[in-house]
């Protein structure tokens, strides 16, 4: 059994505070198959037989577990100890993402409920626990990737993988951890980028008011401050601070202002501290044009799914979330659709300080869109998806859906029976748009990745074709200025920006390598004999796509195999396919940032 504690890595840099505890490590944990550990009392447990390594699901290797069958429930349990300095303090536990609804109990005693597998969430543990005492943490997550309530994104409803789905992700697959916070301390606080004005707005939010207490912000550039103010804590407050000196945050020049929050109370004396970062950049649309820092930006983007074979949806080690982005740069991408997962916030802080340009995703695979309470329980985790990762100026684009309706008219018509139905859906993609926008206004929003569009600022088609003739006359159909699936059931194109958001996806296995099952596959069947193929395959549809002036971008599909669908530029284990120049001269052969 390894000693050394995984991911230990502080799991929000962008919110950072000194005092914090990293409880991820051997838990032990048992399955509850029959889901009655409630009515036998496990939630009161001081440890169970098996043992678990967090945050590993127990689905993957690198927990210990690698136990592949459906887990309808599981039970963790740990022992915690507060600190004794923390005394007098706010203690909040903190989980990267808990698949699917979680329960949190302290010494037997229920504490919180959260539901949703791919949002992070805290609880308040103030009140439960005390300083210096041992204290029983039990964690119940259930998890039914076939009930459609929740978004399973590429998780198989079968028990072998096959097709575009892969090995299930249960339980806590994210980092936990403790934090001491003052009572009255900052609770989060957004950042906005004002380009054209030439500073930073701040929208605080405090765990609580108190009368006297004063809020100082400094923004630095390097050793220079950039930027101060101050503001008394008050509900809705804003402040905006013009920077004496600007720089943009853009792919070749991923400039990062030191952000440093200090709050005071009456007396002058500091009761909480926090360090962040920002980005001043500005991503725009005029017309059928994408816009950063008011410049034209061309979009060269990769599918990454995010899985890893070792660890499935968590990351083996924070240095591999930043391969992978050095990985797709080097490749000559300049961005990537994350695809049907919630990534974890060390991926956008990579991003971020590397200069990666992203559109974030929810995974929305398998969610009943026309149920009530499968809606529901979208919008509320698509909000805290939204809060929580609205600060990283790599993310240019929200995505919220992939494909929400197959382009199949038999399993349209079994959708929708009528035009009650048919309008029930639009409004319900209305009020996902509508959401979004109001939760962050400062980035376009592409209703649903590919089809079925109702009210979108992108137009996203995908457009999986054999060669590149074939994909250009998809791409611009005679009766039609865009690709559409499904003309009857879809919205009219109003000149917004048109991306080929998937295209490629060809199936490409290095001599010396072997398929990974029987049932591996890439799109169209192509079988391609060795790297040049491989690369010139994806060279010429790329080069139709940069030659054509209607076209603001393409997503290339994938960045790495991942189990059956081996259509990746690299192999699962990371391995590159090809020489790396071969591919970065078909992704980007103008040698553009």
């Amino acid at each position: 059994m390894s000693t050394s504690q995984p991911r230990p890595e502080h799991p929000r840099p962008q919110f950072f505070r000194p005092d914090w505890i990293n409880l991820n490590g051997w838990w032990s944990y048992r399955f509850d198959f029959g889901q009655s550990g409630i009515a036998q009392g496990w939630q009161h447990s001081t440890g169970f037989e098996q043992q678990i390594l967090i945050p590993f699901a127990p689905e993957s290797e690198l927990s210990g577990v690698a136990y592949r069958d459906f887990i309808p429930a599981i039970f963790y349990h740990r022992i915690i100890v507060i600190p004794p300095e923390w005394s007098g303090s706010r203690i909040l536990l903190h989980f990267g993402a808990v698949d699917q609804i979680a329960t949190i109990y302290i010494d037997g005693q229920e504490i919180s409920r959260h539901y949703g597998g791919s949002s992070s969430f805290t609880v308040d543990l103030t009140e439960s626990v005390r300083p210096g005492v041992e204290h029983h943490l039990v964690v119940q997550a259930v998890d039914d990737v076939r009930s459609g309530l929740y978004g399973g994104g590429k998780q198989c409803p079968d028990y072998h993988s096959r097709s575009c789905h892969y090995t299930r992700t249960t339980g806590i697959w994210q980092s936990v951890w403790l934090e001491k916070v003052a009572l009255t301390g900052l609770k989060s606080c957004r950042i906005i980028p004002d380009l054209d004005n030439g500073a930073f707005i701040f929208a605080p939010v405090f765990h609580a008011a108190e009368p006297g207490n004063l809020l100082q912000i400094g923004v630095w550039a390097g050793n220079e401050l950039a930027a101060s103010g101050k503001m008394h804590p008050s509900p809705g407050a804003t402040i905006s601070l013009p920077l004496e000196v600007l720089e943009t945050w853009s792919p070749d020049t991923p400039f990062l202002y030191d952000i440093r929050f200090q709050l005071t109370d009456a007396s002058g004396a500091e009761i909480d501290y926090v360090e962040s970062y920002a980005g001043m950049r500005k991503i725009s649309i005029a017309g059928d044009r994408i816009f950063l820092n008011n410049q034209p930006l061309y979009q060269r983007l990769v599918l990454d799914q995010g899985f890893y074979p070792d660890g499935l949806w968590t990351a083996p080690s924070d240095a591999a979330l930043k391969k992978d982005i050095e990985l797709s740069m080097e490749a000559g991408f300049n961005g990537a659709r994350l695809h049907q997962k919630v990534f974890e916030e060390r991926f956008h802080y990579w991003a971020d300080r590397l200069g990666y340009l992203t559109w974030g995703e929810f995974p929305s695979w398998g969610l009943k869109l026309a149920n009530p309470e499968a809606q529901l329980n979208f919008l509320v985790e698509w909000s805290e998806v939204v809060a929580r990762d609205a600060n990283h100026p790599s993310i240019i684009t929200w995505s919220p859906l992939n494909e929400s309706y197959m382009p199949d008219s038999r399993y349209l018509r079994g959708v929708f029976p009528n035009q009650e139905a048919l309008e029930s859906y639009r409004r319900f993609i209305r009020r996902i748009y509508n959401l979004t926008k109001q939760l962050d206004c400062t980035r376009p929003v592409n209703d649903s990745s590919g089809y079925l569009h109702v009210l979108t600022d992108l137009w996203t088609v995908h457009c999986y074709r054999s060669n590149a003739e074939k994909l250009l006359q998809s791409l611009f159909p005679e009766d039609s200025p865009v690709m559409m699936h499904n003309p009857e059931f879809e919205c009219g194109y109003t000149g917004q920006p048109y991306l080929a958001d998937e295209i490629g996806g060809f199936m490409f296995i290095p001599p010396g390598r072997s398929k990974f099952t029987e049932k591996s596959w890439g799109y169209y069947g192509l079988e391609l004999k060795n790297e040049d193929e491989f690369c010139t395959a994806i060279a010429e549809q790329v080069q139709v796509l940069l030659q054509e002036p209607r076209i603001a971008g393409f997503c290339y599909t994938q960045l790495t195999d991942i189990e059956q669908e081996q259509n990746g530029i690299y192999n699962y284990d990371r391995t590159p396919k090809a020489a790396p120049h071969k591919i970065r001269q078909a992704i980007n052969p103008e040698g553009l940032p």
